[in-house]
């Protein structure tokens, strides 16, 4: 685990975090899309649609996605089984490169001072990332790592990370958030989960962990970590 190893350019951000009227937190699981990067899932859909998949918003949004999403998120299937099946919805004439461009537009920037945010987290608290992502979208989002801080990995911000498409199971299943649990000796009552999505909240709230839900318009760096200035 290299969390506390982690640096990145910029003058590290004090913080108070709301969260310490929390009873007894001492470990800290946070989502990736909605809460340290930004993403607009209307993009994608957008995108889509230009491709002439009109229903793409019932195939794939934050709150439900159809199987083919499903299997690729889990790593039952990987990039060429995902394309070929996104060729299929989108017709004839339309190019890998394409559904990967349309794929990714929902993936938007990363913010310096949330990984700041990060540093400053991992003095206190046991950090862990829990993402439902996959393979195509992991390769988009550390290019942009890389670009920002030179770093290859989002687990130089973290004591551990958990990539659905890695471990072969996603939120908001009990089952990612037991691994989690058990593979670190975490109490669910000292452990906090921020995520944006409410059904992935309600799967950890079962478990007896405690949670925030990141709602439109919120930021961590806004809303739950303050800086003193």
């Amino acid at each position: 685990m290299a969390g506390r190893k982690g640096r990145c350019r910029g003058k590290p951000v004090p913080l108070f975090p709301k969260f310490l009227a929390l009873n007894n937190i001492r470990h800290i699981i946070l989502d990736l899309g909605g809460v340290i990067l930004n993403i607009d899932y209307k993009k994608t859909e957008q995108a889509f649609t230009s491709l002439g998949i009109t229903d793409f918003d019932q195939k794939y949004s934050q709150l439900k996605q159809t199987e083919l999403f499903d299997l690729l998120e889990t790593g039952k299937i990987g990039r060429a089984e995902f394309l070929a099946g996104m060729r299929t919805m989108a017709g004839p004439g339309i190019t890998d490169d394409q559904i990967v461009a349309a794929w990714n537009a929902m993936l938007l920037d990363l913010p310096l001072r949330r990984l700041q945010i990060l540093q400053q987290l991992q003095l206190h608290f046991d950090t862990f990332l829990l993402s439902n992502t996959n393979e195509i979208h992991e390769e988009a989002f550390l290019k942009t790592l890389k670009s920002l801080t030179g770093f290859d990995s989002l687990g130089v911000f973290f004591d551990k990370v958990y990539y659905s498409h890695r471990v072969g199971l996603r939120k908001p299943d009990a089952a990612i958030f037991r691994m989690i649990l058990e593979q670190n000796g975490l109490a669910p009552e000292k452990t906090l989960f921020v995520d944006d999505s409410p059904q992935h909240i309600e799967g950890a709230k079962a478990l007896g962990i405690q949670t925030i839900l990141l709602e439109p318009g919120m930021t961590i760096e806004e809303h739950i970590f303050k800086s003193k200035s």
